[in-house]
């Protein structure tokens, strides 16, 4: 079920967003290399708590198998959902940054994928598309169209690259809960719904898009989404909320300090 939110709701998770994006105004800088991905994790953590919040990834996944970091770092040939460890970052690395925070039970969800030091063309190329996927998507959003508009704007621009979309994982409603209805996929799929959008839908558009192959794997941890052929995978990431009919970012961009060339 789709929760519409009142414009009380929408102002709580827009605080968790703006909360969200000035941690990435600092945490984005520290992505260098020889900085090991725990470091980044326990620095956002940190960074969390003292402004209030609390990180929605941590814990996530129930018992058996919780997440245990506030960040998901994926690097390279990792799609998302990468656990943060004693691994250090080397010169050339895309590294993938998504994070939530709970702000007294406002949600709020964002993706980057930064260049550490100089990457290859190919991967600079691969990383820059991705996020004019997800912009894209994003000037698709409006009330009366269905979802499946977003998609199309982000296959279309994705395969003009001459790039794959992973079809495995996609976007989703976000607010109230970290993961919510409806699903936001990123390629034109002829089953499954496709409901029109409506003021008040608050929901996470992400892209995730291959220099190789769509097919991804999951790794042994039970998080870690690899591509099949080991090739690199960026991810970007925004929350909106639909308002007067248009999107509304209510996450801020950061590209200013992804240093891309």
């Amino acid at each position: 079920m789709i929760r519409l939110k009142t414009e009380k709701q929408i102002d709580g998770i827009r605080k968790s967003c703006k909360m969200l994006s000035a941690m990435y105004l600092e945490l984005i800088p520290m992505v260098k290399p020889g900085v090991q991905t725990i470091e980044l994790d326990l620095w956002a953590q940190d960074w969390i708590k003292r402004a209030g919040g609390k990180p929605a990834f941590l814990g996530v996944g129930g018992p058996k198998n919780p997440f245990p970091g506030a960040l998901c770092i994926s690097i390279n040939n990792e799609v998302i959902h990468g656990i943060p460890s004693k691994r250090k970052i080397a010169e050339g690395d895309l590294v993938g940054l998504d994070c939530g925070i709970d702000l007294a039970g406002f949600i709020s969800d964002q993706a980057v994928s930064v260049e550490a030091g100089k990457v290859n063309s190919d991967v600079h190329a691969l990383n820059v598309t991705t996020m004019e996927c997800l912009y894209r998507g994003i000037a698709a959003v409006r009330s009366g169209h269905r979802l499946l508009c977003i998609a199309q704007a982000v296959e279309e621009h994705a395969k003009a690259g001459g790039y794959s979309v992973v079809r495995d994982y996609c976007g989703h409603g976000v607010g109230l809960e970290l993961h919510e209805d409806p699903q936001i996929p990123n390629y034109i799929r002829s089953r499954g719904p496709n409901p029109r959008m409506a003021d008040g839908m608050v929901f996470a558009i992400e892209p995730m898009i291959n220099l190789g192959t769509a097919n991804v794997d999951l790794k042994d941890d039970g998080w870690t989404v690899l591509t099949c052929d080991n090739k690199t995978s960026a991810h970007w990431e925004h929350t909106i909320a639909i308002v007067n009919g248009k999107a509304e970012l209510l996450t801020n961009p950061v590209e200013q300090v992804c240093n891309h060339k």
